[in-house]
């Protein structure tokens, strides 16, 4: 899909830049400074007047997004009005003729309902009045008609009826990647709500448990584990950003941690290297606390001796290294495969799956969770994070106030 748009973007642009502004831009050799011959410089003006045009469409279609991009799309066509609707009103008029809004939106109905284009003269008492004739040109997503671009002009013309028409598919591209950022945005959310679902009875009642045994015996030793536990809690069901540093992460783990070892004393044994050049890397929320979580339940509920526990984060280059690595009871690779393919969830097995899909989502394939393990063998998981990804940064370090 991604290798379709792009190439649709690719194919719609130069068309307009060869056809529509060399029509309009080649009489006036005056501007065209040193870019060259009319054509080059008529393509490289096109591509930069929809490179403007095309950040505030991808947050949708909304009065505030199209009034954003409505007069680079008209300098694109070189109209003397254009407007952009969705299904019941214009979302914004820009140039002269705002007087035609409502006869736009009567003669829109046909397009609207089945989404193939149309040209139609307007009607206007005003003498001085430039816009005579109207091209409407549906915007659609998935063979949805989301709205319609429409360019008005002082005459009938077969070149602005392809030209516009070229222009509408360009924003439904636009539209459709937006509509893709905002289904990729409701998956992450809802993976995120699954984590918590997972740390809420699993955690939340065993730490409980440890903090009421001490309340007789050692009420110091309680009210210090129960802010760990309102700290680590207030971290982790926190409601802003999708995404968060390496260090609040190992502060929130550090927490966990604490509450941990107050239920399993001497049995865990846990070792922290981290390389202080890595901590502001941004990572996703909730994406090392269920590893560590995993290396818990996996490797020290599943054996009755002493479990050690490793966290290490290196510089490496463009990236941060995190590598969990636990000496408990491990796990069949081949039961492994299948918890990371989907095809089973056991209890905890949501954790591993989640993170590794959100790694690959977020960085791309190649950054999945690389984990090395076998039955009595424990585990080792490593995490690769690019130190700066485009669209990806922190909402912030959450205080303690």
């Amino acid at each position: 899909m991604s290798g379709f748009l792009a190439g649709l973007c690719v194919a719609i642009l130069p068309l307009l830049a060869a056809g529509f502004w060399l029509g309009r831009r080649t009489a006036h050799p005056q501007n065209l400074g040193g870019l060259g011959t009319p054509v080059e410089h008529a393509t490289f003006e096109t591509l930069h007047t929809a490179s403007l045009a095309a950040p505030p469409l991808r947050a949708g279609l909304t009065e505030e997004t199209a009034r954003k991009s409505a007069r680079r799309l008209r300098s694109l066509l070189g109209t003397d009005a254009l407007c952009l609707t969705d299904q019941k009103q214009v979302l914004v008029w820009d140039g002269v003729g705002s007087h035609h809004r409502t006869e736009i939106m009567e003669r829109l109905a046909g397009p609207l309902e089945n989404g193939r284009g149309e040209a139609f003269p307007l009607t206007c008492d005003a003498p001085d009045c430039p816009v005579r004739w109207a091209v409407v040109a549906p915007l659609t997503v998935d063979d949805r008609v989301h709205g319609a671009l429409v360019a008005c002009a002082p005459r009938e013309s077969a070149v602005l009826v392809r030209a516009a028409g070229e222009v509408a598919r360009w924003v439904s591209v636009q539209l459709e990647l937006a509509d893709l950022d905002q289904s990729r945005t409701r998956l992450i959310e809802a993976e995120i709500k699954a984590l918590r679902a997972q740390i809420s009875p699993h955690f939340i009642f065993n730490s409980l448990a440890v903090i009421a045994s001490f309340v007789r015996t050692d009420p110091e030793r309680a009210r210090e584990l129960l802010l760990e536990f309102a700290d680590f809690t207030r971290y982790s069901f926190r409601r802003h950003g999708d995404f968060t540093t390496l260090a609040d992460e190992l502060h929130a783990i550090d927490h966990y941690l604490a509450l941990v070892r107050a239920r399993f004393g001497d049995r865990l044994s846990v070792t922290l290297q981290i390389a202080p050049e890595v901590l502001p890397v941004t990572l996703p929320f909730l994406c090392l606390q269920p590893l560590v979580e995993n290396a818990i339940k996996h490797g020290l509920e599943g054996k009755a001796e002493k479990c050690r526990l490793q966290i290490t984060a290196q510089d490496a280059g463009a990236e941060a290294l995190v590598v969990i690595e636990d000496d408990g009871a491990g796990m069949d690779p081949v039961l492994l495969r299948r918890i990371l393919a989907g095809e089973v969830s056991p209890s905890g097995g949501i954790g591993l799956s989640n993170v590794d899909d959100r790694l690959r989502q977020v960085y791309g394939d190649s950054y999945g969770l690389v984990i090395e393990t076998a039955i009595g063998a424990g585990m080792r998981i490593t995490a690769r994070l690019p130190k700066y990804q485009p669209g990806v940064h922190s909402a912030g370090r959450l205080t303690d106030g």
